[in-house]
């Protein structure tokens, strides 16, 4: 007669994928054998993480729950995540969680989502008039914190990296020709918002990183800024972090007419500040409210649509003056390297997909040029 397993005895096993699976029994939970299992792509890596379970076991430690929902685990990694992304992110991540993920695969066990489950949650969101860019966000969120539970043995692969993701059209980027953006800071200035404008056009900045620019990263005598700060705001409070990702910390030099543009500000800056005196909350920001506060992103977004449809340009999202920077530069022959590291893009790549439209301009000009030193 074979004995029966105890608490704390594990095995070892091949899977039909190749994979190796560990096997610890960890006794008796609410009337069921309750096991914990280990994935690896070596018998000896899934042993050795069998023996450090059994360790745990014989030492009285709990080990995590296969038969956690997904429900459970997507809460459990929010909290763990809470101090290493920007607020604004876990903001964001947490209304994803809430009102899509959750409701949608949360009562599913962790151990057994499959990719299908994936699909078939991003096909019935698709349906219900989410859009495919949200979607694919979906997926990012759902797979960044099933990366988690891989790590942790919970699970042996990431589903929602298996799963098909969905389809997203690339749309042509909003933002304003030269002309259009020369005939928008000609009819803004002297308009309290032309400076900020200014910058956005002529350097590409986010609007997080102009909202939280200082005056101790502007070096007027070199006439470069360096772009290290972010303000975030999530639940009404304003926070000055990290830039959206290492590549965007960066230096950039400036025009020198920005330059001087930016030195005329500061001098009506510091005019306002003696004309209000107390009333100042002074934080070192370039760009502020009436009183030195952080400026509003929704104020300015809605100032900067005003300014342009009043200049009789289309009335286009703030960010669209970034896109009208990177356009700019790459019209006038700028080497998209070079135009990768104004904007702080991660990779070259993202420059040229963005910006493709452009790109197809400028082999029309490459074309002719071609053809006049070749054949006259």
């Amino acid at each position: 007669m074979s004995k029966r397993r105890g608490k704390g005895d594990g095995s070892v096993s091949q899977r039909a994928d190749g994979r190796w699976m560990a096997r610890v029994d960890l006794g008796w939970k609410s009337g069921r054998r309750d096991r914990k299992y280990f994935y690896g792509t070596t018998r000896a890596d899934v042993r050795d993480k069998m023996g450090r379970a059994i360790r745990e076991v014989q030492r009285g430690a709990t080990l995590g729950d296969d038969r956690q929902t997904v429900a459970a685990f997507l809460d459990e990694w929010l909290g763990s995540i809470t101090s290493k992304v920007r607020p604004k992110t876990h903001h964001s991540y947490s209304q994803l969680v809430r009102v899509h993920l959750k409701p949608g695969l949360g009562k599913h066990r962790i151990n057994k989502l499959r990719p299908e489950h994936v699909e078939a949650f991003l096909e019935a969101k698709s349906a219900a008039g989410l859009s495919p860019r949200t979607c694919q966000y979906l997926r990012a969120v759902l797979r960044r914190a099933l990366g988690r539970a891989v790590k942790q043995d919970i699970i042996a692969r990431n589903v929602a990296a298996l799963a098909d993701p969905p389809r997203v059209v690339r749309k042509e980027v909003d933002a304003l020709t030269p002309d259009q953006a020369r005939t928008f800071l000609e009819a803004i200035r002297g308009h309290r918002r032309y400076a900020l404008v200014a910058v956005a056009v002529s350097l590409g900045m986010r609007q997080g990183e102009i909202l939280g620019l200082r005056w101790q990263d502007v070096d007027l005598d070199r006439g470069a800024v360096r772009i290290q700060h972010a303000l975030h705001r999530a639940k009404k409070t304003w926070t000055l972090g990290e830039p959206k990702s290492e590549r965007s910390r960066r230096t950039v030099k400036m025009p020198e007419t920005l330059v001087l543009i930016l030195k005329a500000h500061r001098k009506a800056q510091l005019e306002t500040r003696l004309a209000v005196g107390d009333k100042w909350k002074d934080h070192g920001f370039v760009f502020t409210a009436r009183h030195g506060q952080p400026l509003e992103g929704t104020v300015l977004n809605r100032d900067v649509k005003a300014l342009l449809a009043k200049a009789g340009l289309p009335a286009l999202h703030f960010h669209a003056l970034r896109h009208s920077c990177a356009t700019l530069l790459l019209a006038q022959g700028v080497a998209p390297r070079v135009v990768m590291e104004v904007l702080g893009h991660s990779d070259v790549r993202l420059t040229m997909n963005t910006y493709s439209h452009v790109v197809e301009q400028l082999q029309d000009v490459a074309a002719s040029k071609t053809d006049a030193a070749l054949f006259g």
